[in-house]
C-alpha cells in the first residue's frame, strides 16, 4: 500500500537529500543568528519552525524510494569485526 499526499510534483517530495540539506542549513543559520544577537523575532521564527522542519525531513527520508539490499542480520557491525555475530 502506497500513501501519497499529492499526485502533483511527487518528484520533489521524494528528494530526501534536499530535505536533509535544507533542515541542516536552517539549524546552522539558527545557531549563527543566536550567536550574532540578531533580531529576536527572527530567532523565534526559526525556533518555532524547527519541529515542523524536522518532521518534514524525517518523513522525506522514510518515504524515499531507496532500495536496501542488506538486512540488519547480514550487516550487524560493519566497522567493528570484533562485534560481528558469529554463526
Amino acid at each position: 500500500m502506497e500513501f501519497s499526499l499529492s499526485t502533483k510534483n511527487t518528484k520533489k517530495m521524494k528528494n530526501y537529500e534536499f530535505a536533509v540539506g535544507f533542515v541542516t542549513g536552517a539549524l546552522i543559520i539558527f545557531v549563527t543568528l543566536i550567536q550574532l544577537n540578531v533580531a529576536l523575532p527572527l530567532v523565534w521564527l526559526l525556533f518555532m519552525a524547527g519541529p515542523f522542519l524536522v518532521i518534514w525531513m524525517v518523513w522525506s527520508v522514510l518515504v524515499a524510494p531507496v532500495q536496501i539490499e542488506e538486512t540488519f542480520e547480514d550487516q550487524w557491525y560493519q566497522d567493528r569485526p570484533d562485534l560481528r555475530r558469529e554463526e
